[in-house]
């Protein structure tokens, strides 16, 4: 499978961007560090002035993989690599954290601002930073906690639902990777005590969605709902959007499975377990949803082959990330080999149409669609017809993720 070869250097990828590592004895490279490498050669991850409310999961999901492969357990993190890794870890903090220290003001950010946080927490556990940068990263860890606290819930039938965004009584899939990831970082550094309170505030959030997202044909989960029942496209009681969107899905069940990973001895048993048997179900129904002739997955999960419908990149990224660390961690009790064997047949698809060799040396991505919100018609049509991008991070991040995932089990 083209997946389990190392890929050669080319003598333009051996030019790639300046970087302060050494690697010129390195013959060889895997993808993750080869994809990573092109997104900080783009410059990706990064804030601008002109940045717009999504640029918080861009730079965070940037740095959340860069950040894995610097702890891979893999014999060197910096295998290969031509760039300084945590270096532009904190060149996007440094980009960003001004927007992050008024509480109240955070609250107008999507959930995915909470994103940030992994960058934050390495550069404030990192000695070696100035004492003032440290500083400002505590400071801003601080505020984003205050304004997980502020951030308005959904007063209809008392659910307490956070808003995702701006749109009032709308909970969204998509903030949960951010959400979950930041409450439990923050508690197991900082808050020790609260484990138990973080733990089912937590599941209280997931299961909300799940209560109310529940996709009975696919087993899945439905983008989000409107707890008020009065947006346009809210089902009857539930609220539910009525289709299941693969990147959403892909974010929470990314959630998932870090957290199982990160709190695996900290975390009640009882809890842990809870969560893990969301992450078995739905592990169970990705393998049910995958395309039976690419082994990835749909834009619109609920209408597989459906005219217009079409293999996205992101999403297949996600999934395939996820059944691959569910097996590495062993959390398949009937064993790990179909989990594995259907992210081996996905991972070998998105290698093969969705990555481009650039002549310079540098890898990009096509195939991922752009933002899909419910602040819309939230029809087929709407998320079949969004624009492709291409080197979109939100595929090309999550693409590193799977990779180091497939280089950890070979």
């Amino acid at each position: 499978m083209k997946h389990l070869q190392w890929l050669a250097l080319s003598s333009a990828a051996t030019a790639l961007a300046s970087s302060s590592h050494d690697n010129t004895s390195c013959s060889t490279r895997p993808y993750s560090t080869w994809m990573a490498d092109s997104i900080i050669s783009r410059g990706q991850g990064i804030a601008t002035i002109e940045s717009t409310s999504s640029i918080y999961l861009q730079v965070g999901v940037v740095q959340a993989a860069l950040l894995q492969l610097l702890e891979s357990p893999l014999s060197s993190s910096h295998r290969c690599a031509q760039h300084d890794y945590r270096s532009y870890v904190r060149q996007g903090t440094k980009s960003i954290v001004g927007k992050l220290l008024n509480a109240s003001e955070d609250t107008h950010f999507p959930l995915d601002r909470l994103s940030l946080g992994r960058g934050l927490l390495d550069e404030y556990l990192d000695n070696s930073t100035s004492s003032n940068d440290r500083q400002t990263a505590k400071s801003a860890i601080d505020t984003l906690k205050q304004s997980i606290d502020l951030q308005p819930k959904n007063q209809w039938g008392n659910t307490g639902g956070l808003w995702y965004f701006t749109y009032p009584n709308w909970s969204y899939l998509d903030g949960m990777y951010s959400y979950t990831g930041f409450k439990s970082m923050y508690t197991n550094n900082f808050n020790s005590s609260a484990v138990l309170n973080t733990t089912n505030d937590i599941i209280y959030q997931l299961d909300l969605l799940w209560i109310h997202c529940f996709d009975n044909n696919t087993d899945l989960l439905f983008h989000g709902y409107d707890a008020s029942v009065t947006a346009s496209w809210a089902a009857p009681i539930t609220g539910a959007s009525p289709l299941v969107w693969g990147r959403s899905m892909g974010w929470y069940f990314m959630a998932l499975i870090d957290w199982l990973d990160e709190n695996s001895s900290i975390a009640p048993s009882n809890l842990w377990h809870h969560v893990l048997v969301r992450y078995l179900d739905f592990a169970d129904a990705l393998l049910k949803m995958a395309d039976p002739n690419s082994g990835a997955w749909w834009q619109v999960l609920n209408y597989p082959s459906r005219e217009g419908n079409y293999i996205e990149s992101s999403g297949s990224a996600m999934f395939t990330y996820g059944l691959y660390k569910g097996a590495r961690l062993g959390l398949f009790d009937d064993g790990a080999d179909k989990y594995k064997k259907a992210a081996d047949k996905a991972y070998d698809y998105l290698v093969d149409n969705f990555v481009v060799e650039n002549q310079n040396g540098t890898l990009s991505w096509n195939g991922t669609v752009s933002v899909c919100s419910l602040n819309s018609s939230a029809t087929y049509d709407y998320y079949v017809n969004q624009p492709i991008l291409y080197d979109s991070v939100h595929g090309s991040a999550s693409f590193v993720l799977a990779s180091l995932e497939n280089e950890l089990s070979a």
